[in-house]
């Protein structure tokens, strides 16, 4: 078992919940700031569509592929240093895109954010987790830092649109600067360092990182560049297999590694690996309709940055209504049924959306697709991680729900790659053919949503393999080893929403 240490004495309970809800928020809200700002972007810098999604998923994927590295390394070097750290990366990152003069700049910034999320998300929870005890003061702990990250989800687009509209998109970057200073200095103040008994670097499973990483971006990278190359084409071609042999030699890592990042065998758990590929077409599905939304309505309906992101509010609104009715219910009808549930629900909502129109009203054909997806979304998100959690030991139980986590971000960034390759040669298309532009990009963006909504509906039978489960244990989204594996050292790992 990991022990740990104080270095301080305690600190009031309250500085402590502050400091970690806020800094989820942070991390939280810049996944879905920089949608509304994209356009903005875009004709600012010159942007290629390509290294438009990139914004995105460079973001995302440093974010996924150093999660449950992060984790271990908060536990190995101390919560509150590796806190620290990664709050003073993700600021310096954020104050280096802001005054970004290039696409290359840019994309850079937002990756070096996410590995500055990736290392200040699971210390959040791990501080919460070593500083309220057990019972009725951990879990509201718990459910405040919850709630601050599905606000900061909520509130992303919304912020986004006003920072945009009133002063430009750097601003989606530069909020972070003042709140990473303000965080610094309050985290010096109320955090209590804690080191796990185990402290040799060699404990980082490095190769395992390195290998997962590189080859999820070459995968993307692959994809992305289809735009320019033909997916026949033998550079295509080459970064794909090379993404795979990469995948493939992080998995011989795991299995044969002393300190694997990802012990193998935690798969042999039932509703583990059917709950991470829901994950995985959840955060594909999601990830494609804000991304979508955010263009059409704003390059074919004329949107302000603002009133775009005022109108897909209903869908982080809903998303948090149908988690919170989920809480309730899911003690007495396992998460199988939900699941299934709430698919069948936000595939309705996606099909329904695909029917945007060039001149179609926001209240015909985006309000009620998107709340209805959202309930979907929102539905599936809590029992998702119950169903990946249940029947698996205390001490795995963070890195169970890491999995999920990552493996929806991992979903969003592959799914978004391949979608918007696939709805910008619709749109191509439609423009050599002659059709007025707006209606080329709305036929695009119906045909990307489209191919969303079928691989969110993969999750119906995915769904169908989950355990039947009447009553799942209670389970914590995070926590702490309590025995090692099979010799192995367990250090815990967490998740973020988004």
């Amino acid at each position: 078992m990991l022990g740990s240490r104080s270095t301080a004495g305690p600190r009031p309970s309250w500085a402590v919940l502050a400091v970690c809800c806020l800094a989820q928020f942070m991390v939280v809200l810049d996944i879905s700031i920089v949608n509304v700002a994209l356009p903005s972007m875009q004709d600012d810098l010159g942007m290629s569509a390509g290294g438009l999604q990139w914004v995105v998923n460079a973001y995302t994927l440093a974010f996924a592929g150093l999660l449950l590295f992060g984790g271990r390394a908060a536990d190995l070097f101390g919560r509150r240093r590796v806190f620290i750290f990664g709050l003073t990366l993700f600021t310096l990152a954020s104050l280096g895109g802001g005054f970004a003069q290039n696409e290359v700049q840019l994309v850079i910034a937002r990756a070096v954010q996410g590995l500055g999320g990736a290392v200040l998300a699971p210390a959040t929870l791990s501080l919460l987790m070593t500083s309220f005890a057990e019972g009725r003061a951990r879990t509201r702990a718990l459910g405040a830092w919850g709630a601050t990250a599905a606000s900061g989800g909520a509130f992303g687009t919304v912020l986004g649109g006003v920072l945009t509209d009133v002063a430009n998109w750097r601003w989606v970057l530069f909020v972070n600067v003042p709140i990473g200073i303000l965080l610094i200095v309050a985290a010096r103040a109320a955090l209590v360092e804690s080191r796990g008994q185990i402290s040799r670097l060699r404990d980082l499973d490095v190769p395992g990182t390195l290998t997962v990483t590189g080859g999820l971006v070459l995968l993307v990278y692959a994809i992305v560049r289809t735009e320019n190359s033909s997916w026949t084409s033998a550079t295509t071609l080459g970064m794909l297999a090379g993404g795979v042999v990469l995948i493939g030699v992080f998995l011989a890592i795991e299995a044969t590694t002393a300190n694997p990042l990802v012990p193998l065998r935690i798969f042999r758990y039932p509703g583990l690996a059917a709950a991470n590929s829901i994950a995985a077409v959840l955060g594909a599905g999601m990830f494609a309709v804000l991304f979508f939304l955010t263009l059409y309505l704003q390059r074919v309906q004329g949107y302000s940055p603002l009133r775009a992101g005022l109108a897909i509010l209903p869908m982080p609104i809903s998303i948090i209504i149908a988690s919170q009715a989920v809480t309730r219910l899911i003690g007495r009808l396992g998460p199988r049924p939900i699941i299934i549930t709430g698919v069948v629900i936000g595939a309705a909502g996606q099909f329904w959306m695909t029917g945007i129109s060039a001149g179609g009203s926001y209240w015909a054909e985006v309000f009620g697709p998107i709340a209805l997806m959202a309930l979907g979304v929102g539905t599936v998100m809590v029992a998702m991680v119950t169903a990946a959690t249940t029947g698996v030991p205390l001490h795995m139980a963070g890195l169970a729900s890491g999995l999920v986590n990552t493996g929806r971000q991992i979903g969003a960034a592959v799914g978004l790659a391949v979608v918007t390759a696939l709805a910008e040669n619709r749109t191509e298309h439609q423009t050599h053919q002659g059709v007025a532009l707006p209606r080329a990009l709305t036929s695009g963006y119906s045909f990307g949503l489209l191919i969303a909504a079928c691989v969110f509906a993969v999750g119906l039978p995915i769904a169908l393999l989950l355990p039947r489960l009447r009553r799942p244990e209670p389970v914590v989204s995070v926590s702490a080893p309590a025995a090692p594996l099979d010799g192995e050292s367990v250090v815990a790992t967490e998740s973020t929403q988004a």
